[in-house]
């Protein structure tokens, strides 16, 4: 019998960071208020979902994620730091418009054309990201034939690992959607074949009115 393992992977919520423009990478931010929110809300559209493991990138703010959304269930949350953000090197904590204005060309390329991107400082390349993301999610998809897994990281950290399952170039890598907080991706292995049956979906955030209506109430605390 043909064993149907179903993998769940999303964003971290919003952070203070996301709110400030400021890009980062291996550096790390907390969640605002809503970044709490949204993790919340993911949880309730999944709260169904029985999940045999739980898989996080190293960085606080994607573990927080992890574990609101985890919420009551008896699953421990496993750190991994080959799931973490790219390394955005001397970027790290800057804001963007800085960093495009001091580092026009490089940063021009890093949002154009990824695949030739060359980092001048001190973090890595798409390619390079690639190499230690996709091996650790064939890991955690081969420990699990058969169950429902979820995995907690980044935007651009997912970009690559959806490329992977769309076996597209790292070329494409910017093409839609993009990968909002808490954006849902989930891909099903059957047979040996990846099938995509959620990209950067959000409908959870449909969400939102009842949950900011119930908060003041003290029913959702974050």
């Amino acid at each position: 019998m043909t064993k149907i393992t179903t993998v769940y992977l999303t964003r971290h919520g919003e952070t203070k960071w996301n709110v400030e423009g400021k890009l980062q990478g291996h550096k790390d931010s907390p969640l605002t208020n809503l970044g709490k929110r949204q993790a919340q809300w993911l949880g309730v559209s999944l709260k169904d979902i029985k999940f045999d493991a739980i898989y996080s990138s190293a960085s606080p703010r994607a573990i927080h994620t992890a574990e609101i959304i985890r919420d009551k269930r008896e699953v421990t949350v496993s750190s991994c730091e080959s799931l973490m953000e790219i390394n955005m090197g001397s970027w790290e904590g800057e804001k963007r418009s800085e960093i495009e204005r001091e580092f026009h060309d490089e940063h021009k390329t890093f949002w154009s054309a990824p695949h030739s991107y060359i980092p001048t400082n001190g973090g890595e390349n798409f390619f390079q990201l690639q190499d230690r993301l996709i091996p650790q999610v064939e890991e955690i998809i081969s420990k699990h034939p058969g169950g429902n897994v979820l995995v907690v990281t980044h935007a651009i950290a997912l970009k690559v690992i959806m490329a992977y399952f769309k076996e597209e170039s790292l070329e494409k890598l910017w093409t839609p959607p993009i990968i909002q907080p808490t954006a849902l991706n989930k891909v099903v292995k059957e047979e040996g074949k990846f099938n995509i049956e959620l990209h950067g979906d959000v409908s959870h955030f449909v969400n939102t009115i009842w949950f900011v209506t119930l908060l003041p109430m003290g029913i959702l605390r974050t």
